[in-house]
């Protein structure tokens, strides 16, 4: 006898890889998804039957996220990747990305250990690291300590990966900086994503780079040269270079309505990654919180160093996917690609994550008429649910 759990969802909207499959069936066996249609099922299963104004789509990956709920990355425990793993379901996010700031190399080396040592539980799964910084351009430093801001250093970044256990996935790095070439060279070639982050490089100096093998922009606009008619700079490139995925922040403090929209009209669902850019001040009331040992005010949504700098962000994956939805008229077929698909494919698992697909891990969201999240499933465990009184179970 099969200790497997099964269970069928039925009836909502389910976004298929390829198709939407209204009044649809969904089979979850252990972790995967076993079917996906509208047939009838013969045999006696655990039902829930959903609304049929209901949607299910693929879990959301958010690839560039520090902290929330009071933890942060950087803290460097494992109680802190548990708290934020245990906190993003209820915003849709099913995996994600760890990100550091630029620190002192001790911190930086802590926290990745800790990922190398970290098991993942029920919740939202660790993909990996997004080591954001410290090789990035002082100039544009933003909210990343200019005190700790290094050249780029190959040796060092191959100790780091070693210490990760293989677990740096992505990197930003200002690639107009000596030696950001070769980096981006050599990470496309050992399989992590170059980003063009915290840079000052001209449109010719990322164009080199990613014909070498850059192929990412770290959150899109903020702290990057910026689009002149004469100087196209990074944005420019996120632009016209089809290789180059760009995130975007759509917290509308970021980046404003109108460029966001202007954003998505000019790159497309195909090549934009939506991100929260989270601090552990995410979840959590208003006051000041430490990001990377600085103290970041949080009030009304907003988060500042003392001089004014944006902080990163306390922003929820589901409040961006509404926000887009309103900024730019897009699908949601269109948000699955910027939030399950295209990350999926980024990161390189999207054999097993980032779309509704038979064989697939179960990281499945369901959304009510309003697009709440209702529900989080994580590798077919059901670890969110708001109550809402009208589900029913068979």
């Amino acid at each position: 006898m099969s200790d497997v759990k099964t269970l069928v969802l039925r009836q909502a909207s389910i976004y298929e890889e390829n198709r939407t499959i209204d009044n649809g069936v969904l089979v979850i066996e252990g972790e995967k998804i076993s079917y996906v249609g509208s047939e009838e099922l013969a045999g006696s299963y655990e039902e829930l039957i959903l609304p049929p104004s209901y949607k299910i789509i693929p879990g959301m990956i958010d690839i560039h996220i520090h902290g929330a709920n009071g933890a942060d990355m950087m803290d460097a425990t494992k109680a802190s990747i548990d708290t934020i793993a245990a906190y993003l379901p209820q915003e849709g996010t099913t995996s994600f990305l760890a990100t550091t700031i630029t620190q002192a190399d001790g911190a930086i080396e802590a926290a990745l250990e800790n990922v190398a040592t970290y098991e993942n539980s029920r919740y939202a799964e660790v993909l990996g690291v997004h080591l954001e910084g410290p090789f990035i351009n002082a100039d544009m430093a933003g909210a990343q300590p200019r005190e700790h801001i290094s050249e780029i250093d190959v040796e060092k970044f191959k100790r780091w990966q070693e210490l990760s256990g293989n677990n740096i996935k992505l990197v930003t790095f200002a690639p107009e900086l000596a030696g950001g070439e070769g980096f981006a060279r050599y990470l496309a070639d050992t399989g992590v994503v170059a980003s063009v982050g915290h840079s000052n490089a001209l449109f010719a100096e990322v164009k080199q780079a990613a014909d070498l093998g850059l192929s990412h922009a770290t959150h899109l606009f903020n702290q990057m040269r910026g689009l002149h008619h004469r100087e196209p700079g990074v944005v420019g490139a996120a632009f016209l270079l089809k290789e180059v995925t760009a995130e975007l922040i759509v917290d509308g403090l970021h980046v404003s309505p109108d460029v966001v929209k202007l954003s998505y009209e000019m790159i497309g669902s195909e090549r934009l990654i939506l991100i929260t850019d989270a601090i552990r001040a995410k979840g959590c009331i208003d006051g000041v919180y430490d990001l990377g040992g600085q103290s970041v005010t949080v009030e009304n949504g907003k988060a500042v160093l003392a001089d004014g700098t944006l902080a990163g962000s306390v922003l929820t994956m589901n409040a961006a996917v509404k926000q887009m939805l309103i900024y730019t008229g897009c699908s949601l077929r269109d948000i699955v690609k910027m939030t399950a698909e295209n990350p999926a494919k980024k990161l390189g698992v999207f054999d097993r994550k980032g779309s509704i697909a038979l064989g697939k891990d179960a990281d499945l969201v369901v959304l009510n008429e309003a697009d709440d999240v209702i529900m989080t499933f994580c590798r077919g465990q059901l670890v969110f649910q708001k109550e809402e009184g009208d589900l029913c179970e068979g």
